[in-house]
């Protein structure tokens, strides 16, 4: 499927399930205890080749913090039109971010990434800190600083 394609089916998913062919997707992120504010997090996904396809959720609702997700906001070029109306609060340490969407049938098994980047602030950065791909059995993967765990069913 080529890039504008994927896009537009992945909006369509997420903006008229009726119309497209979607499922939908429960997304968990658990967050360690790690002794620091809440957690902005990206989630977005990218073409077999790597290429930015769209934007699924955006934990945190401050802009200005945007730059910190920075698989996301390299990705995205900063615009924080890919986030519009689809942003929710910051996840504290230890808790459990859970967001159902309706994603296109045709980004699961065709070689499609999950990517989830996360900051806090007066910590370190963490992009793209679980990567997972986008199969119809679902997936789940270990993240590298701030999350213990991300999934999808």
């Amino acid at each position: 499927m080529n890039p504008l394609a994927a896009v537009l089916a992945l909006s369509t998913a997420l903006t008229l399930p009726a119309v497209a062919l979607a499922r939908p997707v429960t997304l968990a992120a658990t967050l360690n205890n790690y002794g620091g504010d809440g957690a902005y997090l990206a989630l977005y996904v990218t073409d077999p080749q790597g290429a930015y396809v769209g934007s699924l959720w955006m934990a945190g609702t401050k802009s200005k913090y945007y730059e910190h997700l920075s698989g996301w906001y390299r990705a995205t070029g900063g615009d924080t039109r890919q986030v519009d109306g689809i942003t929710g609060a910051s996840v504290g340490a230890g808790r459990t971010l859970e967001i159902t969407l309706d994603l296109a049938d045709a980004l699961f098994d065709a070689g499609y990434t999950l990517h989830v980047d996360a900051a806090v602030e007066e910590m370190r950065d963490s992009p793209n800190e679980v990567a997972l791909p986008l199969n119809s059995a679902g997936a789940s993967a270990s993240g590298t600083r701030y999350i213990t765990s991300v999934s999808y069913r």
